[in-house]
């Protein structure tokens, strides 16, 4: 494929292609006028990488690793782009470290330069396979030996190559005014081609002293987690002022609002700086969109796209401002980071070794930064993403590391979930994929030896979670990951859809379906691992909203904008409308949510399921920055209801703390009488045996929380799950001595409306033991005692 990135068909989405087909002409605008260059009283730079002042503020150290390079030259620009360098100068190598670096006096930097503004920059570099020849001018051929050599190096001097440390970027590779793909290729059409007047910058930036307010130390346990994009969040919302919506600014003034529906960690998809700044070309064709932004560029810069103010250090100071409205409503702030691949893609062209693209890190030190086939010739690809980073490499896990400590420390962010997350385990430099769980060398186990978890009952530390499949052999470690991280459940996800959605062609039996209410024991207990490692879901952005999983038979991708159209997708749903009736639509929406929060782990929503967002049953819109994909206030009737609902079950859940165990469920005593901590019931009030639990023909199950083993208010807590479509009759256990079971909500279409889940205080009697409650098919009962 000749895009300037390949298309990513992943396990359950194709990720952007960044493809641009045309060359244009017009020159890439700037961001808007920057602020005048302040050097700060003191920084430290120490052996830091990236470009930072030094502790007397009267110079800017620039630094930058490079094992293969035999020289590298440090850019100087007075703008972004549409103009040529102020200065070149060249770096000096400390060959034990690989590190090299320049100092440039602020004085040299104002005067003899002329930049009195934002200091922009960039490298060239040169390596064996385009050594350096003092006849090279920009634009030309001289020293050239081939685009790629037998060690894999790829340098290229016609390529101004970003700080993969720099803090902010100017800008995207494109931009609605251009250039094309070409500037950036290597290759015999496009190895002379130099880019420096369009290419992205790295900005310099003094420190920021923004604050970020207290993060929260909550145990992730106790988490309510939210899925959202942050454009998304207030791109179509008017109760923002316009010009902050789809903003980090705008996002900050949900906060509130997301605390009221009881959202306690927002996550946010990608926020690095991505390849999305062409997203407004056209707004109807979007082959070349990108709105998920799972194409990183550079792993330490807040996307500019996403902030109020772009000016020079804008995006740092806004996003750090919206950590801190998060911080100040007790939300966490957790961010989607993808580690596993970047936006430089794979080759153009099938079976063309030789062209490629050069942003930053392939014009570096390709071989460090990237793990290569065998013969060093091409990217090795066993995930589906055009090229995987080579997180076994030190310098890559410092990368790693590193970014993902400025993130923490110096922007507030409280955890993070990885993309594709089993490359960071991967212990092959090249020509290979091996996971491991225990090498204390992979990027995995040195995130977590860096910046501790969590403790599991809460306090200082970092939430760690695992996206934790990708697409190739070995990549699949659900259950697998050290220690310290948790990881997103799809087992979870597909034993509920397949009960729900699948009755009578998957086969789903009672142990199933509790093992993963009770917290996925199976794939965490062995390895001393809690009910947190399982981050529980039933949809997230990758795949059918909460509305659509449970409207629609099947995807439909191709419709016209703004609802598509977006290629790729699972074929493997298993999802199901439900007959086309409405009401029981939003039944089983109902159910789904209802069972996440009533489910042992960490419940994750996406943003819009509080009130049953649909994008009519495109199940892959990772290329819609549209209305269809953005949130919305205007609610209609049944929305509004069932916001109501999500907002209700959710404080449930938070007042329960036997719904939130730190440990898995003690067992129960298998006959009925007295209570575990967790007692299962047929329907007829006894214990199931053996052949119940096993035979996936019955599709009705109850269970018992003992409150006053697990510090709940109630003493005791009653759900009743039927997921026949007809009535079954559920004979109620025991509520305890001198106790009573109470309503607190029937999933059932007859108790549809604003108090179809019972405020604390208004629950229904409905009886004690041996009491006989008619649930109707396909609804869930929540009783406690009192």
């Amino acid at each position: 494929m000749s895009s300037f990135i390949p298309a990513r068909l992943g396990r359950r989405r194709r990720l952007a292609a960044l493809a641009a087909a045309a060359v244009l002409s017009a020159v890439l605008a700037g961001p808007g006028a920057p602020a005048a260059l302040v050097a700060p009283a003191a920084a430290a730079t120490g052996g830091q990488l990236g470009a930072h002042y030094d502790a007397t503020g009267a110079n800017i150290v620039f630094r930058i690793h490079s094992s293969a390079a035999t020289r590298i030259e440090l850019d100087l620009y007075r703008a972004a782009a549409g103009s040529q360098e102020a200065a070149g100068l060249a770096l000096t190598k400390d060959s034990a470290a690989n590190v090299w670096s320049v100092t440039v006096p602020v004085a040299t930097i104002q005067g003899q330069y002329g930049m009195t503004g934002p200091v922009y920059y960039g490298y060239r570099a040169w390596g064996p396979n385009w050594p350096y020849d003092a006849a090279w001018t920009k634009g030309s051929s001289a020293g050239f030996v081939s685009d790629v050599d037998a060690a894999g190096n790829r340098f290229n001097p016609n390529k101004l190559l970003t700080d993969p440390y720099a803090l902010e970027l100017s800008h995207d590779p494109f931009t609605p005014g251009g250039p094309s793909k070409f500037i950036y290729g290597t290759g015999p059409q496009y190895r002379a081609l130099d880019n420096g007047s369009v290419a992205p910058k790295g900005i310099v930036l003094t420190d920021d002293t923004t604050a970020i307010g207290s993060k929260p130390t909550r145990a992730l346990k106790d988490d309510i987690v939210y899925e959202v994009h942050v454009r998304g969040l207030t791109k179509n919302d008017p109760s923002v002022p316009s010009g902050s919506q789809g903003t980090y600014k705008g996002a900050a003034l949900k906060a509130s609002a997301l605390a009221a529906l009881g959202v306690t960690a927002v996550e946010f998809l990608p926020v690095q700086e991505t390849q999305n700044d062409t997203n407004d070309v056209d707004p109807t064709g979007t082959a070349g969109d990108n709105y998920w932004g799972y194409e990183t560029i550079n792993f330490f810069a807040p996307d500019r796209r996403y902030a109020a103010d772009k000016s020079a250090g804008g995006p740092t100071r806004e996003f750090k401002e919206m950590v801190k409205a998060y911080h100040d409503a007790g939300i966490k702030v957790f961010t989607d980071v993808v580690y596993n691949h970047a936006a430089e893609g794979g080759p153009w062209n099938a079976g063309d070794k030789n062209t490629y693209s050069l942003l930053n890190m392939r014009g570096l030190d390709n071989p460090t930064y990237y793990s290569l086939t065998s013969d060093r010739q091409a990217s090795w690809d066993n995930t589906g993403v055009n090229g995987n980073l080579n997180t076994y490499n030190p310098a890559t896990r410092n990368l790693i590391v590193d970014s993902l400590a400025h993130w923490k420390d110096t922007l507030g962010v409280d955890g993070f979930r990885f993309d594709l997350a089993p490359v960071l385990g991967n212990t092959c430099l090249h020509g290979c994929f091996q996971y491991s769980r225990t090498d204390p060398n992979t990027a995995l186990n040195q995130i977590t030896a860096a910046m501790p978890g969590r403790p599991a009952g809460g306090g200082t530390g970092t939430d760690w979670i695992a996206e934790p499949w990708a697409l190739g052999a070995g990549t699949y470690q659900v259950g697998n990951f050290p220690a310290g991280w948790s990881e997103w459940n799809d087992k979870y996800r597909d034993t509920l859809r397949r009960d729900q959605n699948a009755m009578g062609s998957e086969n789903v039996t009672p142990t199933d379906l509790a093992t993963r209410l009770a917290g996925s024991s199976d794939l965490y207990q062995a390895a001393g691992r809690k009910p947190a490692a399982s981050v529980n879901f039933v949809v997230a952005h990758d795949g059918f909203t909460l509305k659509d999983l449970y409207s629609c038979n099947g995807k439909s991708n191709s419709q016209a904008w703004p609802y598509g159209t977006s290629d790729g997708g699972s074929d493997y749903n298993i999802s199901w409308d439900q007959g086309g009736n409405a009401a029981d639509q939003r039944k089983a929406a109902r159910n789904g949510l209802a069972l996440l929060m009533l489910s042992a782990g960490v419940p994750m929503m996406t943003g819009g399921d509080e009130y049953l967002r649909s994008i009519q049953c495109n199940n892959n819109p990772y290329n819609l920055d549209s209305s269809a994909n953005w949130l919305t206030t205007a609610w209609s009737g049944d929305q509004a209801t069932f916001h109501t609902y999500a907002q209700r079950v959710i404080a449930f859940r938070k007042a329960h703390p036997a719904l939130r165990p730190a440990n898995f469920y003690s067992a129960a005593d298998g006959n009925g009488n007295g209570m575990g901590q967790l007692d299962w019931f047929t329907p007829s009030g006894s214990a199931p045996n053996g052949t119940y639990w096993g035979n996936p023909n019955n599709h009705a199950l109850a269970w018992r929380y003992d409150g006053t083993e697990l510090g709940d208010p109630n003493s005791a807590i009653y759900v009743g799950y039927n997921g026949w479509s007809g009535d079954v009759d559920f004979t109620l256990p025991s509520p305890g001595a001198g106790k009573n079971w109470y309503r607190v909500t029937d999933t059932a279409n007859w108790a549809e409306g604003a108090n179809q889940v019972a405020q604390p205080g208004s629950e229904a009697l409905i009886g004690g033991a041996g009491t006989v409650y008619r649930l109707h098919g396909r609804a869930a009962l929540v009783l406690i005692a009192k």
